[in-house]
């Protein structure tokens, strides 16, 4: 089977926009479930609302895929699956390897949803010297030191970082320099990385953080309607002039 080293998706050469690469894993998730309930087609407009996007968007997604559907049909669940399983790259084996295995990187070593979307985990990696040899999720943790020969020899182009967030550009730099050219960072810091290599970001204070805006600006809303009621809960009589 082939490596993620060797093979890269096709989207960039093929133009697809990156607003649009960012809505296909949730096209994927909706199709998926879809499958598994044994649903052979599906029309834009089903498939819009399970993915959580207006349906002329989602038309012109599968556009850039050279995929319209049939009129009065729909699209075809099981190839719309493989159609973007292809394109984002999830029909190859892709090695990972998550370095920090505290709290955070033992809960991702457990997720079981890596190896039924194309990944495969090669290795977990923490600086801790009492931590090298222990088993998590199955497999043994390796030490640090041994970061570059792990990569090296799993052939792995896509690095998870679960570090606290002083050690983290350090790895990052050390992953970068074996190979990795693509790296997930759950730790609270911005990374600096060269040309070429891509970083996708998540903070989960941060996301919090959104949902507390929100939540704060509800309760305002909330506050500002109530007072417009009057004591009976009726919005107050407008006076005559």
């Amino acid at each position: 089977m082939a490596t993620g080293r060797n093979h890269r998706p096709a989207t960039r050469s093929r133009g697809i926009p990156e607003a649009t690469v960012a809505r296909l894993p949730l096209y994927l998730r909706a199709l998926t479930a879809l499958s598994e309930r044994s649903v052979p087609t599906v029309s834009s407009e089903e498939l819009a609302a399970a993915a959580g996007v207006n349906s002329a968007k989602l038309r012109k997604d599968f556009s850039y895929l050279g995929s319209y559907g049939t009129r009065g049909v729909g699209y075809d669940v099981e190839y719309l699956v493989y159609q973007i399983s292809r394109e984002l790259g999830l029909t190859q084996d892709w090695p990972v390897v998550i370095v920090g295995i505290g709290n955070l990187g033992a809960a991702l070593a457990n997720y079981g949803g890596f190896a039924s979307r194309g990944f495969r985990v090669a290795a977990l990696i923490d600086a801790d010297p009492s931590m090298a040899g222990k088993p998590v999720a199955g497999i043994p943790v390796q030490h640090s030191d041994e970061l570059e020969k792990i990569i090296s020899d799993n052939g792995v182009s896509i690095g998870v970082i679960a570090t606290p967030a002083g050690s983290a550009q350090q790895v990052c730099e050390r992953l970068v320099a074996a190979g990795v050219t693509s790296i997930l960072n759950f730790a609270p810091t911005v990374l600096s990385v060269p040309e070429g290599v891509d970083v996708r970001k998540v903070d989960l204070s941060i996301e919090l953080q959104i949902l507390a805006f929100h939540e704060q600006r509800k309760a305002g809303e909330e506050a500002e309607a109530a007072s417009r009621k009057g004591p009976d809960g009726d919005m107050p009589a407008v006076m005559p002039a």
